[in-house]
């Protein structure tokens, strides 16, 4: 029986860059325990055990389908005019 641990959600990075942001997307994932006793972190494109090989993708889509990115997390160039700083510099 595979157990869920942990869920982590997804989200960007934000790098200042000379002409502006860039933005580094990092998936969610979940940290689960397989049936060989192991620990292994697991996205929607990682499925299996690192170290059995046993593939886990129905509960990592269990688990990822129950939860869902709040739109600003998800997409948060959109969100960049409304803070104060936001703009061109004159």
């Amino acid at each position: 029986m595979t157990t869920v641990i942990e869920y982590t959600e997804g989200c960007y990075e934000t790098q200042e860059v000379e002409l502006g942001k860039v933005y580094r997307w990092y998936p969610e994932c979940v940290l689960v325990e397989c049936d060989c006793g192991e620990t292994t972190t697991l996205t929607s494109s990682e499925t299996t055990c690192a170290w059995c090989g046993a593939d886990h993708a129905a509960t990592v889509r269990e688990e990822l389908a129950a939860r869902q990115l709040d739109d600003e997390i998800a997409h948060p160039w959109r969100y960049v005019w409304e803070r104060e700083d936001a703009g061109v510099p004159y």
